[in-house]
């Protein structure tokens, strides 16, 4: 008997416990192939460096100056199981990306740089740039590093690819941003950052190269005379638009990449708030200006900056943290107290103030829906969890409350202006009054109110 019921189960039809018993033995033998199928696999992916004597090929062609031959032999050598040196990759970035002066050769190193990236992402200890390279890029004349755009896309990708995965992995302390753009080790970086950003955004960096400088140089009056018809000097200045707007955007992705590295993005983005201040103050023209803020991709930074400019065009101190009751303080005693150089109409200025308010509130939000002030790795977590927002017991405001104030807004704003208001600044009031009832109906749904906030919310 003992035979047969040993037998029998490994039967399905037999009783409950033996049928239970074999499918578990099945299911043990079917993982452990499946173990064994997938080693070898695992251990055919584990990259290594190109082989010495290939390598030696593109080290040939690299001290010869023969870049295109450099590409050539690295595009076909690279996969994924194969990857350049460190020394090799400085050398295509450095003296191929950044020095060619053949657009063909620098797009052709990109191309190969970054799908290097893709193969095998860079770490803290084997990212090829530093924050030296990256200052002499940034600072020096166009001409001399004809690639700089190119590197410049080059940085983030690695900075991004780097970023997303050691946050996935709760390993930011060993990223590539914690090691250049840290709040908390390396602020120097960051104030170097803003000031090029500054300088991207007002037009004094990246000097025009070759024809673009010459005819960026020269008046209408004088097109004729430098054989430079009128159309070629409109091209010529929109390319510079167009390149500065591009490096404004890479730029801003740092800046918001430095907000969250550390553990309290809040923290990092009232630092960093600060440093800004005093330079958006600095900027010239509104356009540019209205760039800046507009093209920041970090609302916490942009809101933290917006909050300081409201707070310094009021004609009363308000002390509540950053919140909806704050924000309509703003409301009711902005003033245009801050003087910049273009010196714009009264009405223009109070345009302006408006554009602001309108973004903080719309950032605000944007903080407040997302988890903003949370650290990346609570935020995923607040985020997989479908958390609902926190919210402050500042921000319990209601429709009628955004009503009156702005009705007295306007009252004080016609008293002050002397005339009836300007389209613009009623399309923004409009804009205004749709966002804070959008706000209250919306934080209505969130039940409960956190008490006043600590230090996280300042």
């Amino acid at each position: 008997e003992g035979i047969i019921l040993l037998v029998d189960s490994g039967s399905d039809e037999e009783a409950p416990g033996g049928c239970s018993r074999a499918r578990r033995r099945r299911q043990l033998r079917r993982k452990r192939r499946q173990r064994e199928l997938r080693a070898p696999s695992i251990k055919q992916q584990k990259a290594s460096p190109i082989p010495s004597r290939r390598l030696s090929l593109v080290s040939s062609t690299i001290e010869e100056n023969f870049f295109r031959g450099t590409l050539d032999f690295l595009m076909d050598y690279i996969s994924s199981r194969h990857y350049p040196p460190k020394k090799t990759m400085q050398d295509v970035v450095r003296q191929i990306l950044l020095r060619s002066e053949q657009q063909e050769i620098q797009r052709d190193a990109y191309m190969l740089v970054m799908k290097i990236q893709a193969l095998h992402p860079a770490k803290a200890d084997t990212v090829v740039w530093d924050w030296d390279l990256l200052r002499d890029v940034m600072t020096e004349q166009e001409e001399e590093v004809p690639g700089r755009l190119l590197f410049l896309n080059y940085v983030i990708q690695t900075l991004e690819d780097d970023f997303q995965t050691t946050a996935r992995q709760g390993l930011l302390h060993k990223s590539i941003a914690k090691k250049m753009l840290s709040c908390d080790h390396c602020f120097s970086n960051i104030k170097e950052l803003n000031a090029w950003l500054v300088a991207a955004v007002t037009g004094t960096i990246f000097p025009q190269h070759g024809d673009q400088q010459k005819a960026g140089s020269l008046s209408e009056a004088s097109v004729a005379k430098n054989s430079i018809t009128v159309q070629e000097l409109q091209l010529a200045k929109t390319a510079q638009i167009d390149l500065s707007q591009r490096v404004v955007v890479l730029l801003q992705r740092m800046l918001s990449i430095a907000v969250e590295v550390d553990k309290s993005p809040n923290c990092s983005a009232n630092k960093i708030a600060n440093t800004m201040f005093p330079s958006v103050l600095n900027i010239p023209k509104r356009c540019q200006r209205e760039a800046f803020l507009s093209s920041m991709e970090c609302h916490l930074l942009r809101c933290k900056v917006l909050e300081l400019i409201c707070h310094h065009n009021c004609n009363k101190p308000i002390s509540l943290p950053l919140s909806m009751a704050k924000i309509l303080d703003f409301l009711t005693h902005l003033s245009p107290l801050i003087k910049y150089q273009d010196n714009e109409a009264t009405w223009q200025r109070w345009d302006e103030m408006l554009r602001q308010l309108n973004l903080l509130v719309l950032s605000y939000q944007r903080i407040v829906l997302g988890h903003l002030r949370s650290s990346v790795r609570d935020r995923i977590n607040l985020i997989i969890k479908s958390a609902k927002p926190k919210l402050q017991s500042h921000d319990a405001i209601t429709v009628s409350d955004a009503n009156y104030r702005i009705n007295i807004f306007q009252k004080q704003l016609l008293q002050t202006l002397g005339q009836p208001l300007p389209s613009p600044i009623k399309e923004k009031i409009d804009l205004l009054r749709v966002l804070l009832h959008t706000i209250a109906d919306t934080y209505k749904t969130f039940e409960h109110f956190d008490g006043p906030p600590g230090h996280e919310s300042s």
